[in-house]
């Protein structure tokens, strides 16, 4: 009787439960994992998203960043597999790292789907972006937002790459999914997988002859250093980024907090898609022009060249078709063929 006075007396003092998070147990930290560090755009999305939350939760969430999927040790395959775990809270992770465990994200790697930004939009934002969340959701982690590294184009220290041919005997490092193997070998290079962390140590002593990332990375690497003289424009994939969150965790949080840290999350996911696009559009191609200036040969694939490379490459598209889900992708197609036009 006495404790419940007690209780009863703070409680009319507005002592009791002063704050939303009283009865919740939140951690001190939350850790957020991503590949790459903030010279990236990538990496400076999760940092913006820690500040977001910080500032609108007034400290209650506090989230720290681990680059280079450090949580995991560097390995970027197991990073989706570690925050059903429960070993990584957070997370802005990639589509391609984590397609081999949720199918339906080998969607945004089928060669030459996406010719440009609106069809990446057309898919993330409507009716197909939709259904990936449902597909990670049914993995037990909830997704957020969706971020961007950007299209893919490829780079090597042999010679400009615009045609089939071009490619033979190229050895080409690429990062987690099947799919990517599938298509360098049937332009007749040589796919060999490796993280990020071991990508450019490789480059430097010529182990492999190239990669293919965003232009970004390009950029952020320094990967002229590193005898990638040649970069050729072909937009063959996309890389979306997903912001997600442990299940457990989510549900840790009262729904307030919940709805501070969702909309940090789109917050952060559109200015870093507005980075990751900065300086290669028609409007503004400054990177590409710095990229340029570095003694890089930058070559830019004809419509007809680029028709080559996505007939050589059919056959990966249509058995991968298959895996993904033939509806789908039938979806994505007809979203991309319905998309604005610039």
């Amino acid at each position: 009787m006495k404790r419940r006075a007690i209780l009863a007396g703070l409680a009319a003092a507005g002592l009791l439960a002063a704050s939303p998070v009283a009865a919740q147990s939140y951690k001190a930290e939350y850790k957020l994992s991503t590949v790459v560090g903030t010279a990236f755009p990538w990496g400076a999305a999760g940092e913006r998203w820690g500040e977001l939350v910080r500032e609108r939760t007034q400290g209650r969430i506090n989230i720290k960043m681990y680059p280079g999927v450090s949580l995991v040790g560097g390995d970027q395959s197991r990073e989706f597999t570690a925050i059903r775990q429960g070993v990584i809270d957070l997370a802005i992770g990639s589509t391609i790292n984590w397609s081999p465990q949720i199918k339906e994200l080998n969607l945004f790697s089928l060669p030459f789907l996406m010719p440009d930004f609106n069809a990446i939009d057309a898919l993330t934002q409507g009716e197909v972006g939709q259904a990936m969340f449902k597909a990670v959701e049914a993995r037990e982690v909830v997704p957020l937002a969706w971020g961007e590294n950007g299209f893919r184009e490829i780079t090597n220290s042999k010679r400009p790459l615009r045609t089939p041919e071009d490619f033979k005997g190229l050895k080409i490092r690429f990062a987690v999914s099947p799919i990517f193997a599938e298509t360098l070998t049937a332009l007749g290079a040589n796919p060999t997988q490796m993280s990020w962390a071991d990508a450019q140590p490789a480059l430097a002593t010529g182990a492999v002859d190239g990669q293919e990332n965003p232009l970004t990375i390009f950029t952020a690497a320094k990967l002229q250093n590193v005898g990638q003289k040649y970069v050729t424009l072909w937009g063959y994939v996309a890389d979306p980024l997903i912001f997600v969150a442990n299940k457990d965790v989510w549900n840790g949080w009262t729904p307030a907090d919940r709805e501070i840290v969702k909309q940090a999350a789109i917050q952060a996911g559109k200015e870093n898609i507005a980075a990751a696009r900065k300086g290669i559009t028609a409007k503004d191609d400054s990177t590409l022009k710095e990229i340029a200036g570095l003694g890089v040969t930058i070559t830019k694939l004809s419509p007809a060249e680029r028709e080559a490379l996505q007939k050589a490459t059919k056959p990966v598209y249509d058995k991968w078709t298959q895996t993904i889900g033939t509806d789908l992708v039938k979806k994505a197609e007809a979203a991309v063929k319905s998309r604005p036009m610039n």
